[in-house]
């Protein structure tokens, strides 16, 4: 007898009839189907519960890596930069000389500076007394306090840090520019926090930015540019334009107290707070001050042009560009140099990334304001109104090579050498170290910006710069306004030039410029500038950026590129170096979301005596 299939066929099992005959397979059935449904879910379930945890796990070993990195940053903070400790590898007889050359400059500023105008804003050193042009807050003092640092002068920098300690007062009813306070004094404090690790610095370097802060109480958040340190009224220099009367009656009741109708925002005093303040941020863990500045940015990216030039006026109440000049000189300079150092500062991550996107944008800009001279093909920078065109430049706008080098280490190989070559005077190493003369193929198309900002001294009978620069055809160059005020733009960029290129001859000719203030400059009572670079008569102010930046980027010019390492810090447009920094998308975001949680009356809310937000 055969044996029975224990297999059901085919057809009887799904077969509707087989389960209405036998029920308890028809439940068997269905529970089975439910168990691998439920199982299915669970593991669905399962998957996602664990792709959330990998997902936070993540965000907090990221928050754990930004922790350990800013542990370092305070432990080297707390114990400061030991200048001696620095590798000296490669530091040759020359460079060394002239470094103390420069140090002897300083030493003879600031104790020029100490004997006559201790304590005030800047000396003047012929009639050897001082004059508060920042309100009586020790800015030449402030200003210095890092080269001090920096070039090891320990007890100069200690009787400066007890003035700050116990004589440093912000309290002045005085009408500050809300840049120059930030750049010089905030700059200066957070500067000689993190080399020093005195926390005197950053307590007062929150004292003035809480005073700074009402500032950006407008509609846009666009700040207005001079600001009252006791009462904090905030308002723009009355010389910038005015608002056109729609704008500003709709808004003038709720920002203002609509006395007479406001001035416009100066681009760069607008866009040149955001290193301090986010800076500020960083070490203080509030992010009050980062989100101020960081408002601006978001606004004026609304509005970027194409070509990423802003004009120099900006409507605070709207956040519209003005019909006004675009520069690179005086006005405009700084913001490009800002939305190039802030991805910098916050160690080029994606956080930042839209920083850079901006500058990349803005240089495909400067590319249009390029032309050259006959006959000798010098390369400048001219200025634009509208859809004309003016033959002019500042020696301001010589801080451009340097931008350039800076920023060529974000593009690739090919545009990298391109935008390099702009910065540099020459493509190939064609041009003498000593004289700067062509010896063969140079930069094609022109003998680029460096080149032309270091003949804007030597033209000149006392080898110093003139203020600005005409272009006429067949001329070359002449000098426009022909003071000097003892300016740090050239000598900046030769600076950075020589970091990323290792050409001596950049060092030359910032050496060549050194002498030239020492020889027209220097009188026994400080340093001065002159009042026509042509006849040499001179001033009787020692400005306060001479001992802070000028001085400061020659001395690093002739020093290892260990000391004050770009890999490590940034320099904010007063030569101040504040210690780079990484920031995290995730933190960002987090940020964000946290704000836009809080209730509304929360946000926006008024603390502090003077309404510091």
């Amino acid at each position: 007898m055969g044996k029975k299939s224990s297999t059901p066929t085919s057809g009887s099992i799904f077969n509707p009839k087989h389960y209405l005959k036998k029920p308890q397979q028809l439940v068997l059935v269905i529970f089975g189907f439910v168990s691998l449904v439920l199982l299915v879910s669970d593991r669905q379930s399962l998957t996602r519960d664990h792709h959330e945890v990998v997902l936070r796990l993540n965000n907090e070993l990221k928050q754990l890596k930004l922790q350990l990195e800013d542990l370092k940053v305070r432990d080297k903070g707390s114990t400061g930069l030991d200048i001696s400790s620095i590798s000296k590898d490669g530091d040759d007889p020359v460079s060394f000389e002239r470094r103390e050359k420069v140090k002897e400059a300083m030493l003879h500023a600031w104790n020029s500076y100490e004997k006559y105008a201790w304590g005030q804003d800047e000396l003047q050193p012929q009639t050897k007394n001082g004059a508060d042009s920042f309100g009586g807050i020790g800015a030449t003092l402030i200003d210095s306090l890092d080269t001090l640092y920096i070039m090891g002068l320990h007890e100069q920098f200690q009787r400066a840090r007890e003035w700050v300690a116990h004589s440093l007062d912000f309290n002045k009813d005085y009408e500050a520019s809300v840049f120059e306070t930030t750049i010089r004094v905030v700059g200066g404090l957070l500067s000689a926090f993190d080399l020093s690790g005195d926390k005197v610095f950053l307590e007062k370097a929150k004292d003035i930015a809480d005073r700074l802060l009402p500032a950006w109480n407008t509609p846009t958040g666009i700040p207005y540019n001079m600001i009252n340190l006791v009462h904090g009224n905030a308002h723009n220099h009355r010389w910038a334009g005015v608002i056109s009367l729609p704008d500003y009656s709709l808004l003038c009741n709720l920002f203002t107290e609509c006395t007479e109708k406001p001035a416009k925002s100066i681009l760069a005093d607008s866009g040149t707070e955001q290193l301090e303040f986010i800076a500020l941020s960083q070490r203080t863990k509030d992010p009050k001050y980062l989100d101020k500045v960081e408002k601006v940015i978001e606004e004026l990216r609304k509005t970027l042009p194409v070509d990423g030039l802003l004009p120099i006026y900006i409507n605070p109440h709207s956040g519209t560009a003005a019909y006004s000049p675009i520069t690179f000189g005086a006005m405009g300079d700084s913001f490009y140099e800002y939305l190039l150092k802030v991805w910098v500062q916050g160690n080029k991550t994606e956080a930042v990334k839209h920083y850079r996107e901006m500058w990349e944008t803005s240089m495909k800009g400067l590319q249009s304001l390029v032309r050259r001279t006959t006959p000798s093909s010098f390369t400048y920078l001219c200025e634009k109104n509208g859809n004309s065109f003016s033959d002019k430049m500042d020696e301001l706008a010589c801080f451009a090579p340097g931008m350039l080098a800076l920023g060529s280490k974000g593009y690739g190989p090919g545009e990298a050498e391109k935008v390099l070559s702009l910065a540099e005077e020459m493509q190939h190493g064609n041009l003498d170290e000593v004289t700067g003369k062509c010896l063969g193929v140079c930069t094609v198309g022109y003998l680029a910006l460096a080149w032309t900002c270091y003949n804007f001294y030597q033209l000149t009978p006392t080898k110093l710069a003139g203020e600005n620069y005409l272009f006429r055809s067949g001329q070359d160059m002449n000098v426009g306004t022909s003071w000097n005020i003892l300016r740090p733009e050239t000598v900046e960029s030769l600076f950075y030039l020589w970091r990323f290129t290792g050409n001596k001859t950049y060092q030359e000719w910032g050496w060549n410029i050194f002498q030239a203030f020492e020889r027209n400059s220097r009188i026994e009572t400080g340093y001065v500038g002159l009042a026509d670079v042509n006849s040499g008569i001179k001033d009787n102010k020692m400005q306060s950026f001479f001992l802070a930046e000028t001085l400061k980027y020659l001395y690093l010019l002739f020093s290892p590129p260990s000391v004050i390492s770009m890999d490590e810090w940034v320099f904010n447009t007063e030569a101040h170096p504040l210690r780079i920094v990484t920031r995290d998308l995730h933190q960002v975001k987090s940020q964000a979301e946290r704000q836009q949680k809080l209730p509304t009356h929360f946000r926006g809310r008024k603390e502090g005596r003077l309404g510091h937000v």
